[in-house]
């Protein structure tokens, strides 16, 4: 059963999530499984990364894309 203390802590949670701007994000890291194998993509201080020949190749790649793309 959840107190009033708790549901206070729930609500605000639901307003704060709703509110972008409370956010900066520094750094994550996530495993993308891919159609050849799975990739570490990460994030650290506006900055991407991803494990794959062709991020190291060309600075981007379809997987580090698609984390931004499931942020937006």
């Amino acid at each position: 059963m959840l107190d009033s203390s708790m549901i206070g802590k729930v609500e605000k949670a639901h307003r704060y999530a709703q509110e972008h701007d409370r956010f900066v994000f520094l750094n994550f890291q996530v495993m993308v499984r891919g159609d050849n194998g799975e990739y570490l993509v990460t994030y650290d201080h506006g900055k991407w990364e991803c494990n794959s020949e062709y991020f190291r190749n060309h600075g981007f790649d379809s997987h580090t894309m698609a984390v931004e793309r499931l942020l937006d």
